[in-house]
């Protein structure tokens, strides 16, 4: 076994994706059990509640999704799994762009679906 430390996976959601991403976390609880997990704070408790071993930040709208912003702009994080609800309204949106820019600008795998985050996992690129 290596002693190279664990790559960073970060996973946020809306909350009317909670569900969605906690599902997501259960049928892949042993790819996603070989990586350091971070979250934002209530994204974060849903998955502890399943037994996920999870680092929890601030709430999305207190800063959170700007602490895993800086954590991928410092190159910490391998990909962020954040499940985007396209139909609700975010007051802090600025720092969900900020985040998803952040992403982008550092190439940094993101997945805002189950979908796109299924097909990160399945090649393993991370």
């Amino acid at each position: 076994m290596s002693d190279a430390p664990r790559k960073t996976l970060a996973l946020i959601s809306h909350d009317g994706k909670k569900a969605e991403m906690v599902a997501f976390a259960m049928t892949h609880r042993e790819v996603l059990s070989r990586y350091r997990l971070i979250a934002t704070s209530t994204t974060g408790r849903h998955l502890q509640e399943q037994g996920f071993e999870v680092e929890r930040m601030l709430s999305g709208p207190l800063g959170g999704d700007a602490q895993i912003a800086a954590q991928v702009a410092e190159h910490k994080v391998a990909a962020v799994f954040f499940f985007v609800d396209p139909l609700g309204k975010h007051p802090h949106d600025p720092d969900i762009q900020s985040l998803l820019r952040i992403c982008n600008a550092h190439n940094v795998p993101l997945a805002t679906n189950p979908a796109t985050a299924q097909y990160i996992i399945s090649v393993q690129a991370l």
